[in-house]
């Protein structure tokens, strides 16, 4: 009876062991896998379209700022002291102006990038739990931030390439429904 129980307890922790062995982990560059969506490329297109235009309004209000300025050194010997004030005055108005634009405008580019890149999220979070359920991870690890510097390979697999395939899958069909012909 003894010898029953201790052979029984014997394949218990064989089998816990064994079951232990079998718990997989995923494994993959988050950042790699975000910048080779095909989506990635086009909100960095939009992005840069943006900045170009912020750029040339913000090179405009220099320009125009440059405008007074040099006006201002022109004249300044011959304006009465209230003139010269006023002139100042605009000088100081337009500087500030110029500085709010360019603070608003880098504002207004980091709310764009978020707003643009939030899909981009969504969708990339929702392939990797996919593939973690279909895969049967017990998590996925995100090795972008280089805190992982060892993951055993008999318990950890590279998801990459199945997430690949998860964007590619749902990619596929959405440019086909939205394509004109």
């Amino acid at each position: 009876m003894k010898r029953n129980i201790l052979l029984l307890l014997l394949s218990l922790a064989a089998l816990a062991m064994s079951a232990q062995s079998t718990i997989k982990y995923g494994r993959l560059d988050y950042d790699s896998l975000l910048t080779s969506m095909p989506e990635y490329t086009q909100v960095q297109e939009q992005l840069n379209a943006l900045r170009m235009q912020y750029n040339k309004e913000a090179a405009y209000n220099e320009a125009n700022f440059k405008r007074l300025f040099a006006d201002f050194l022109q004249g300044q010997k011959d304006f009465p002291q209230n003139i010269m004030l006023k002139r100042q005055r605009e000088l100081q108005d337009a500087m500030e102006k110029s500085i709010a634009f360019r603070r608003s405008c880098d504002s207004l580019l980091v709310k764009a990038e978020a707003d643009l890149m939030a899909p981009l999220y969504v969708k990339l979070d929702a392939a990797i739990k996919t593939v973690g359920m279909e895969r049967g991870y017990e998590c996925i690890i995100n090795t972008a931030a280089g805190t992982h510097p060892f993951l055993h390979p008999s318990v950890t697999e590279d998801a990459a390439p199945f997430v690949l395939q998860k964007l590619n899958a749902v990619v596929t069909p959405q440019l086909q429904n939205q394509s004109p012909n």
